[in-house]
């Protein structure tokens, strides 16, 4: 639903010599955007703080670069439109159900000596400002050879961020001088001395997607992924670009709190959202990353009709929504050569229709796992079929994998593969199956639009700890500042057998990537738990193996976790050092708590609790005395598995004291007492 609260429009009919410089502002008046030409008459912009009169973005040039002749600079301003507009909707789910879109608007209108036309379209927020462009260019088909697009600065700042890479985003993230970064993935952040500031884009639809591109110290261009050897994109001449975004604020949370990036996309396209539903999920995938299992045919398969109906089995006795299982089809003897899959028939022992069944039965949601090998024309030929089926079966969840290179040299993140990516989602909601795509194109928003793409990888994920030096809780405390700034991650959190000793234990275990002796979880248990809290994704996983969570007193904690939330917002944090997240779902507030390799106390106001209410805390939390014990990679440190549990009664009034060890966390559940 959306209600307009305020809307306006002020039309100005100009020539290019009336005035220097047209102005947009921020509701608040915090932001402005500034559009003008330069002495030779080209298109720019910058962004100012209005209170500082500090510029953030500083004169930056606009416009991109086509093949096509008779096109020249679009340097005649034919009008400019005002518009303010506030307004409220709600999710189908979300972070927040409901979500204020508040901003203002300039349209600059534009043309060039030959008649072509350019809109380009300003938003300012409160969270940050946002720009488009709109070509109608006298020609059926045009060539996009660059983006001219700028973000120049005029101090330096402190950075993070991941390289620019048109295939994949599952690099290490590096902290460094804005001044040090060549190339950069967005979302893009960095601190302009006070200010936090995020690089990224909106509504990525038929385009390829940006990366940043140092042009000297402190100016970036945008860098579009080819569609071929010359040309960036291949576009009607009557065309609409992403948004560009800057989102702005004065502390590092506020980027985290930011709507930005969902108010620009448009309404949902799915008429009846109701069966798409956020939920809790295991399956059989930790164990073939560690080795101990495998996803094609033979002695080690894990995914078979027992396994399944234990897994299943195990969801319905501990409040669990969702059950996957990898390696349930045919195919995975093609795996690393044709990348050939059968995505509609089951493997010799995965009784599908049995499994279906009996999952429907126990009121379990099973889903279905396509990995495509990166091979996107055998799985456009084939997924109708498949979607066929798995809405036949009641299977609405899939989960999509593209590890491997595409087809004719085409990159992951170019056009052809934001198409193909897009055609997955559209043909998916038309069989009612909600999506979690690994080895994605990032996202822009588009969930706002097509809410069956619930949730994504496109970082380094937990399976990085299986088999690599995995991820530092550095790498954990980096994430919600730049990865989540796109939107749900589905980083697959919740080991629980933090030093792998049963993977240890098996004799048969086949190693990835040369000696995993030294490999383990480089967080602690409680850490692993906050992460369900910190790491949003509606779809939310306890990727261990479910032997892991037999019994154990700190499973109660997912066991009562809803990721359907109604509230969430980020707390306390800094980038890098420590995060702090509340979420409510229903009557009942949930905490995540992390730090980095520091041990940190943190005062947490319990203000965001409902006044008046009582509370009952559990607090999952570091055994602040855990015994040293030598880790896997022969270092000394606290054991990472030891934990705590308390309770307490609170009210909104109350402030918690919450510690955790070096690469720690707490996880901590608020619910009602009834009196």
């Amino acid at each position: 639903m959306m209600v307009i609260l305020f809307l306006f429009s002020v039309l100005f009919l100009v020539s290019a010599c009336d005035c220097n410089s047209h102005v947009v502002e921020s509701p608040s008046g915090r932001w402005r955007v500034e559009f003008f030409f330069s002495s030779t008459g080209i298109p720019h912009y910058r962004v100012v703080d209005d209170i500082t009169e500090r510029t953030i973005v500083a004169d930056s040039r606009l416009g991109h670069v086509f093949s096509e002749s008779g096109i020249s600079e679009f340097d005649i301003l034919e009008g400019v439109v005002h518009e303010s507009s506030s307004t409220e909707w709600n999710q189908p789910w979300g972070e927040n159900t409901t979500i204020i879109d508040a901003h203002n608007r300039m349209s600059v209108r534009l043309r060039d000596s030959l008649g072509n036309g350019l809109q380009i379209h300003f938003k300012a927020f409160d969270d940050g400002v946002a720009f488009r462009y709109d070509y109608s260019i006298h020609y059926d088909t045009l060539n996009v050879l660059n983006e001219l697009t700028e973000f120049n600065f005029l101090s330096d700042g402190r950075a993070w961020y991941t390289p620019g890479n048109f295939e994949s985003y599952e690099l290490e993230y590096l902290s460094d001088s804005l001044s040090n970064v060549r190339s950069a993935s967005t979302p893009f952040t960095f601190r302009l001395e006070e200010v936090y500031c995020s690089i990224h884009e909106a509504a990525l639809y038929n385009f390829p997607e940006m990366v940043l591109l140092q042009k000297d110290s402190l100016s970036f261009v945008s860098l579009l992924a080819p569609y071929s050897e010359a040309t960036r994109a291949c576009v009607p001449g009557t065309f609409s670009t992403p948004w560009r975004t800057i989102q702005l604020s004065d502390s590092a949370v506020g980027l985290i709190n930011s709507s930005m990036i969902l108010n620009l996309n448009e309404p949902s396209k799915i008429g009846d959202c109701g069966w798409i539903k956020p939920h809790k999920y295991i399956g059989v995938w930790w164990e073939m990353h560690l080795g101990t299992k495998e996803w094609r045919d033979g002695p080690r398969k894990g995914a078979t009709t027992q396994e399944a109906l234990r897994y299943i089995d195990f969801a319905s006795e501990n409040n669990i929504d969702g059950v996957l299982f990898e390696g349930w089809n045919r195919g995975w003897e093609n795996w690393g050569g044709s990348q050939e899959f059968d995505y509609a028939a089951p493997a010799e022992d995965f009784d599908l229709e049995l499994i279906a069944e009996y999952a429907k039965s126990k009121g379990v949601n099973l889903w279905a796992h396509n990995e495509t090998g990166g091979n996107i024309y055998d799985y456009e030929s084939k997924m109708e079929e498949a979607f066929e089926l798995y809405n036949r079966l009641g299977i609405h969840y899939l989960k999509t994998g593209y590890a491997g290179g595409m087809p004719d040299r085409i990159f992951h993140h170019s056009q052809q593969g934001v198409q193909h990516y897009q055609k997955v989602v559209e043909l998916a909601a038309r069989y009612k199956i909600a999506l979690d795509v690994h080895e994605p194109i990032k996202e822009t928003g588009i969930r706002r639009t097509w809410p069956n793409m619930m949730t994504r990888e496109g970082a380094k994920g937990m399976e990085w700890n299986a088999w690599s030096k995995g991820n530092s809780s550095e790498h954990l405390t980096v994430l919600p500042f730049t990865r989540l700034l796109a939107g749900p991650m589905d980083y697959t959190p919740g080991v629980f057998d933090i030093y792998f000793e049963r993977a240890r234990g098996d004799k048969n275990r086949q190693q990835w990537n040369g000696d995993n002796s030294e490999c383990f979880i480089k967080t602690t248990l409680a850490r692993q738990m906050a992460n369900w809290v910190i790491l949003y994704s509606p779809l939310q996983m306890a990727c261990d193996m479910i032997e892991s969570y037999q019994g154990h007193p700190a499973f109660e904690f997912f066991r009562k976790f809803n990721p359907d939330c109604d509230w969430s917002e980020a707390l306390q944090g800094e980038v890098g050092e420590y995060i702090v997240v509340a979420r409510r779902s229903g009557g009942s507030y949930f905490v995540g708590a992390g730090t980095n390799s520091q041990e940190r106390t943190l005062s947490l106001p319990l203000d965001f609790l409902d006044e008046g209410v009582e509370y009952l805390a559990k607090i999952y939390g570091d055994d602040m005395n855990a015994p040293i014990i030598k880790q896997p990679d022969g270092t000394y440190a606290p054991d990472k598995r030891c934990y705590t549990i308390s309770q307490k009664v609170v009210t909104s009034a109350d402030v918690l004291e919450v510690a955790m060890a070096p690469d720690g966390g707490q996880a901590i559940s608020f619910v009602p007492i009834d009196r």
